[in-house]
């Protein structure tokens, strides 16, 4: 990847792991955007997230990417919340639909700027982007279980129940929709074990890599 020209990152990470804020840190230092699932519902709030509403906002005289970008009102805090990972809405995340528009929006984020990407669908959606960078972040169970205790104030069954939970939801997604597994190192350029390190020292590592 060089960063010198257009580029996009992607990063898919496993719930826990502390890969979301790896790549919120690893975009600060890059002076790029970072987008994640809480695009996806925001987008979702306003829009319904409809083909055909993205097709009229791209479609407009000025530009969509602008009307786009104020709908991205959504904050840490509900990012951090457990609706954020388990939500109501959970079952609607893996309709053929919503698919198909969150594939228009990746695709549009991508050809508007560089960016950091963080998402279940992500790597597969733009890997044929000719300035991408493909991250896998894992953790071992017992990072992610107390990481996720932490932030969540889960005990230690609640937080294993909602990783087991999330890791499902997010492997049958990534199965159906790309006929892959997401744990499959061949789609990554790059995998990285969380363990013993904290979220800057991976943001530093990866700045590592690139260069």
């Amino acid at each position: 990847m060089n960063k010198n020209e257009k580029f996009l990152i992607t990063i898919n990470r496993e719930l826990g792991s502390g890969g979301r804020t790896v790549g919120r840190i690893l975009a600060q230092k890059l002076g790029v955007p970072f987008y994640d699932k809480v695009l996806i519902k925001a987008l979702e709030e306003k829009y319904n997230l409809s083909t055909e509403e993205i097709e009229r906002l791209k479609s407009r005289n000025r530009s969509w990417w602008s009307d786009f970008k104020r709908v991205l009102t959504v904050g840490e805090d509900a990012a951090n919340s457990l609706e954020y990972y388990v939500g109501a809405d959970a079952d609607l995340l893996t309709t053929e639909a919503l698919f198909k528009a969150e594939k228009e929006i990746l695709m549009g984020i991508a050809e508007e700027e560089s960016c950091v990407i963080a998402g279940r669908s992500a790597f597969f959606i733009l890997s044929a982007h000719p300035n991408h960078l493909s991250i896998l972040i894992q953790a071992s169970i017992e990072h992610r279980i107390e990481r996720l205790m932490k932030k969540q104030n889960l005990s230690w069954q609640e937080a294993l129940k909602t990783i087991n939970k999330v890791d499902h939801m997010r492997e049958e997604y990534v199965n159906n929709y790309a006929q892959t597994s997401r744990y499959d190192t061949r789609n990554y350029d790059l995998v990285i074990n969380m363990d013993g390190k904290t979220e800057e020292q991976v943001a530093d590592l990866i700045l590592s890599y690139i260069d």
